[in-house]
């Protein structure tokens, strides 16, 4: 287990059966989260959601609290998984609007999950909720690191302040489109928001003396 997670309970012992149960429980209580709000929906109902029986669903959760919990880390999961397609080393312009271009596909994807992660935030106990804004800072992290290799291979010029000030834009430009995807699309295809953003983050960089 990712030592950065936080542990949710299963009886089943079979690694991919979770991973495949879960999946279909994030899918499942996702919907009615939206539909009904966290306090609403019932266990029994995310269970007869994903496909299975409430027994069932209590061999992979202990607590409704927990599928928040899975929603977070199935964003996060995403995030990473798509960045590290990335060669971290090169140090380019071209990797870092790369990776700007796979987070905000990222966003799109899972428009829903993040929706209803920052509808339901508030829902989650006070020792729970700073595992969720951890989380953020993570993917926050992962932005400040394909920066900071920039700016060591010196296509970049900025200082550290700089760096994590940029790595929150990308963050939160990211889910703009997805908090806002519903009057975005009246205007932008999500390629032309991708590029447009890009363009814009470039031009904020200009000043601290970008090189091709």
């Amino acid at each position: 287990m990712d030592a950065n997670k936080r542990p949710v309970y299963a009886s089943v012992k079979d690694e991919q059966l979770i991973q495949k149960r879960r999946a279909e429980m994030i899918k499942g209580a996702v919907n009615l989260f939206k539909q009904k709000g966290f306090h609403r929906t019932t266990t029994r109902e995310i269970a007869k959601a994903s496909g299975f029986s409430i027994g069932t669903l209590y061999e992979y959760i202990r607590t409704k609290e927990d599928v928040l919990y899975l929603v977070c880390d199935s964003i996060y999961d995403q995030v990473k998984d798509r960045l590290q397609r990335i060669d971290l080393e090169a140090g380019t312009l071209d990797s870092l609007k790369l990776g700007i271009g796979y987070y905000f596909k990222v966003m799109d994807d899972m428009q829903d999950e993040v929706l209803v992660m920052y509808q339901e935030a508030k829902s989650l106990s006070k020792d729970a909720l700073p595992y969720v804004l951890k989380k953020e800072m993570d993917m926050v992290s992962m932005f400040e690191t394909l920066i900071r290799r920039c700016v060591e291979t010196k296509a970049l010029d900025m200082d550290e302040r700089t760096i994590h000030m940029l790595a929150q834009n990308i963050f939160v430009q990211g889910q703009m489109w997805g908090f806002r995807r519903w009057s975005l699309r009246n205007s932008f295809t999500l390629d032309d928001y991708i590029h447009l953003q890009t363009e814009l983050l470039f031009s904020g960089i200009n000043g601290y003396k970008t090189k091709s």
